[in-house]
């Protein structure tokens, strides 16, 4: 089983933020002043969860750098890192690799690999890797090389809909009702028939509330953005 996580690393957003990457045309356009003070509410919702939150500052000229998530994946072992496959998003990795742990080895995706973590969800031992607008199959094969020795699989997903795996599909832990279960995920109904969920206990993200798919699950706590009844109640 994954562990709690007890510690998490934030960065708020820097002004450039309204010029962040997007995947739906004619959204509204960002508002800074609200994103702070969403990004606020965030980490005083980790901190209240228990969690230690390291806060770093905006990355001056980096829109989407507050996205730290799709940066790095630190386990035990060793950290993983990315290889955005925008551009713009490939300088992040020199702000973020600063503030990752030093006392372990380092693996880092390499050209012609392109992975964000934002397509990766983990299940106990096991890795799911989304091959979408964002990761190849190059950048899956390296980091099943590098973590296959520590006893860890990987498994590669098609994403049906959306920029990243993790943008209709969040793991919420082990089933309550049945221990013997895998665990519980939030899903749209376009991830019903994903072969990764035949062995869970799923629950379909209502269309009207596509974003609650996005949840963070911290133990027995669930991060939800707000403006989604049924989702939260779910």
């Amino acid at each position: 089983m994954s562990a709690r996580p007890r510690s998490a690393l934030v960065r708020s957003p820097d002004p450039s933020f309204v010029d962040a990457l997007g995947q739906q045309e004619g959204a509204p356009a960002i508002n800074y002043d609200l994103a702070l003070a969403q990004h606020r509410l965030y980490v005083t919702a980790l901190q209240t969860a228990g969690l230690t939150v390291t806060e770093l500052p905006p990355a001056a000229g980096l829109p989407d750098a507050c996205f730290v998530q799709d940066m790095a994946l630190v386990l035990p072992e060793l950290t993983l890192l990315a290889r955005p496959a925008m551009p713009s998003r490939q300088n992040e990795i020199a702000v973020i690799r600063p503030h990752l742990p030093d006392d372990r080895p380092v693996m880092a995706v390499e050209a012609p690999g392109t992975l964000e973590w934002g397509d990766v969800l983990r299940i106990d031992d096991t890795l799911y890797i989304g091959l979408s607008k964002r990761t190849n199959a190059a950048g899956v094969e390296q980091v099943r090389a590098a973590l296959t020795p520590l006893g860890m699989q990987v498994e590669t997903v098609q994403v049906p809909a959306g920029l990243h795996l993790l943008s209709g599909l969040s793991y919420l832990g082990p089933s309550p009702s049945s221990p013997e279960n895998p665990g519980v995920v939030l899903a749209w109904e376009t991830y019903r028939d994903l072969p990764l969920l035949a062995e869970l206990d799923v629950i379909i993200v209502p269309e009207t509330e596509a974003p609650a798919a996005n949840v963070l699950a911290l133990g027995g706590t669930v991060v939800v953005p707000a403006g989604f009844p049924h989702t939260a109640v779910a």
